[in-house]
């Protein structure tokens, strides 16, 4: 069973729900506090033991493949007035550890994924949707490592959800459970809730054996007029095995500006040098 070494990150979206913050800024570098949503995700790789981070982007997106470089006027700046470094030092990607590959047309997920198929390989791979923000000790990805180190075969991080919610997610249909492991017998997207086969909802983080290629490259169009991942993984069900994780942590989706305002304040009152501070800000707030 071949380890997961590399990570696709499809980075490509136009991040519309955010506009105007997202007109000239990739929605991917905006900060939770004060590190963004993409950082987090390649720290979650990091920890999972994963060493190739592929990045799926579009045009506008220099930002980020900026963020992992090297900032010499910066950092030189920085060493002459006595600054530490150590504060970039996450932000750096070494050579040969990151790869950027264009989507040219915005196809959905399932296409994304797809065009870095050349890269990935004929190795199983790790999938971060970063707007996806896992928050939890060991990360949502290194949980999954875990259990991919005895099952094998394609995974999905999972989380429980009201079920009035489930038509904006992709759901899983469960089987035999195990603690935190479901056994995955189908999955639909964006099902209607009286449709929806249960309230567990794919939560942005995967791992998948190669052949998901193969299957997305005569993926048709689906929900939403896209090739969406979803419907290539079903495919797949029955072929090869098929597991949920049930992430063991907290989910904020960063898609939304609900979701996003609300990662900020949580992970705002957890840090040592802000957190008092505002906590007693919000506190004088509900007042």
């Amino acid at each position: 069973m071949k380890p997961i070494r590399k990570a696709v990150f499809p980075v490509a979206g136009l991040g519309t729900r955010f506009l105007p913050a997202t007109k000239a800024i990739p929605k991917e570098m905006l900060p939770v506090v004060d590190i963004p949503l993409i950082q987090y995700a390649v720290d979650e790789a990091r920890e999972a033991g994963i060493e190739q981070m592929i990045f799926v982007t579009g045009r506008g997106k220099s930002a980020i493949e900026d963020h992992f470089d090297i900032a010499y006027e910066l950092e030189h700046t920085m060493r002459e007035r006595g600054k530490s470094l150590d504060v970039l030092e996450p932000t750096r990607l070494g050579p040969g550890n990151c790869a950027y590959v264009r989507q040219q047309e915005p196809l959905g997920l399932g296409h994304a994924i797809w065009c870095a198929r050349d890269i990935v390989g004929d190795e199983p791979f790790a999938i971060f949707l970063p707007d996806e923000f896992m928050v939890g000790s060991p990360g949502c990805m290194k949980q999954m490592v875990d259990a991919y180190a005895s099952l094998g075969g394609n995974l999905i991080s999972v989380l429980e959800v009201p079920r009035e919610a489930v038509s904006s997610y992709g759901v899983i249909a469960p089987g035999k459970q195990d603690g935190a492991i479901t056994e995955v017998t189908g999955l639909v997207e964006k099902p209607k809730v009286e449709d929806a086969p249960s309230n567990l909802i794919i939560s942005g983080r995967y791992i998948l054996q190669p052949e998901v290629m193969q299957t997305l490259k005569t993926q048709e169009k689906g929900a939403g007029g896209e090739i969406q991942l979803t419907d290539a993984m079903a495919r797949m069900i029955g072929t090869q095995p098929f597991h949920a994780v049930t992430f063991a942590g907290k989910r904020y989706d960063c898609g939304s500006k609900a979701g996003y305002v609300q990662a900020n304040i949580a992970i705002a009152l957890e840090r040592e040098d802000i957190g008092a501070e505002i906590r007693a800000f919000a506190l004088d707030l509900l007042k």
